[in-house]
């Protein structure tokens, strides 16, 4: 079973003359498959990471469910849903996110650091060290934020992101500070997790981002217009 959210509609409540309330997102349905890379696209204010952050359990929608087997994670305690997304949901968000007063081992550790299980840190570290060798940044295990790179910082998101082996892989926007040969590379790393069996969700205005999906959908004033 995927992911999948139903009827998903977010309003948000604004001082306006004509109006006290903007409809970001209307009426969508889409389903997360694992084994499949999905790309979100359409202009700025189409609502495209609104979308993301309602099926990441980020955003609570104003109607609608987001079912993952079968139930609905907003049905969830606050406590249960934080766990739900560090167990089996990987978000790579906008920006930099990086803690500076951690270097990059530590900073990919961290959801192990917040939820880790007894016995589980040895394996995760050999898994962080995995990661750091794809992605090309091992060398930086322990220099902190501030040395690196905007691609080196996007590449130690992406693993911290990936670091407790996600079911579910969302990144926004992931290469919008990136040049073209990291942007291929980001693409082709995302593209290898959903050939390894997750469910990969991209929000992006790169058009070279189709040439790595298995589908594209395109959104438009909050709605999805084409798939």
């Amino acid at each position: 079973m995927g992911l999948t959210g139903e009827k998903l509609t977010k309003r948000f409540y604004r001082e306006m003359r004509d109006s006290n309330q903007f409809t970001a997102v209307d009426g969508v349905d889409l389903t997360l498959e694992k084994g499949k890379l999905t790309v979100l696209t359409g202009r700025s204010g189409s609502g495209k990471t609104t979308v993301l952050n309602i099926l990441s359990g980020l955003l609570v929608p104003t109607e609608g469910s987001v079912l993952l087997d079968g139930k609905d994670i907003y049905s969830l305690t606050d406590k249960e849903l934080s766990k739900l997304r560090n167990r089996q949901m990987g978000i790579i968000p906008q920006g930099q996110t990086a803690i500076h007063s951690l270097n990059v081992f530590e900073n990919i550790m961290l959801p192990y650091s917040l939820y880790g299980e007894d016995g589980s840190e040895e394996k995760a570290s050999d898994y962080a060290e995995e990661l750091m060798k794809r992605l090309d940044i091992a060398q930086l295990a322990g220099a902190k934020p501030s040395e690196l790179s905007g691609g080196e910082l996007r590449r130690m998101a992406i693993a911290r992101a990936l670091i407790r082996r996600p079911e579910y892989i969302f990144a926004d926007e992931p290469t919008g500070d990136l040049d073209d040969e990291n942007t291929a590379e980001v693409f082709e790393f995302l593209h290898s997790c959903a050939r390894d069996g997750s469910a990969v969700l991209i929000v992006t205005h790169e058009g070279c981002a189709s040439d790595y999906a298995d589908e594209v959908i395109r959104m438009s004033a909050g709605k999805i217009v084409q798939k």
